[in-house]
Order: structure tokens, then sequence, then C-alpha cells
């Protein structure tokens, strides 16, 4: 499976990056370059990498991420994590990652969780 990247402009200056696919090996320059245009157009308010629609990533691709974190710090820009799939969200959870990206809850594909009988 590939990567494909969508850039979108939000309120308040906020630029969202949102990957879908696979970010490993062989597709991780492509989130650490989608963060490097963003930046060299400009300084927004906050950059958002949202990861609802990553299906896996690799340790790779947690580099490239954290790179992009270290290259938005340099440039006053603060970069984010939103609705990382339950994969991401694990990645970043066991390599002790995750408050760097915002602490960020884990997005469910069905947001009416699931109540118990007798809950």
């Amino acid at each position: 499976m590939s990567l494909s990247i969508v850039k979108s402009v939000l309120p308040g200056g906020v630029v969202q990056i949102a990957p879908r696919g696979e970010i490993d090996v062989d597709t991780a320059y492509e989130v650490r370059e989608a963060i490097a245009e963003v930046l060299a157009k400009g300084r927004p308010s906050r950059i958002e990498l949202n990861m609802r629609l990553v299906t896996f990533i690799d340790s790779v691709g947690i580099s490239a991420m954290v790179a992009g974190f270290q290259t938005c710090e340099v440039s006053g820009v603060k970069l984010v994590v939103t609705e990382p799939s339950r994969f991401v969200h694990r990645q970043l959870w066991v390599t002790g990652l995750l408050g760097l990206f915002g602490a960020p809850e884990p997005w469910f594909a069905d947001s009416t969780r699931e109540v118990l009988p007798g809950a």
C-alpha cells in the first residue's frame, strides 16, 4: 500500500497534514517533505498531523515524525498529532512519544462507543 498526503488550511491559521496509508521506510520521507513544504510557505500557528487514516507506522515513520517536530520547534511552530488511528496511538504510546505530540486520544471509527448491557 502506498501513502497519500492531503494538506489543508483550517481556521486560525492551522495547517492540517493528513497522511493516508502506511508510513514506513519507503514513505516516511513524504511526511518530512510535507512538513517542510508547509514551513517553506510560511509560519502557520500550528501544524496538525491528522493520523486517522494511517494504517501502519514503523520506526522510520516515527523518526520522520520526530524530525518534523524538531523542524517545527526550530521554526517556532507547534506540531501536534490529531485523531491517531489505534495503531499509531499504540506505537506512540509504546515509544514514549505520545506526550511529545500533544497526548491525543485514539480515533475510533464509530464515535458512539459501544455500551455494554447493564453498564
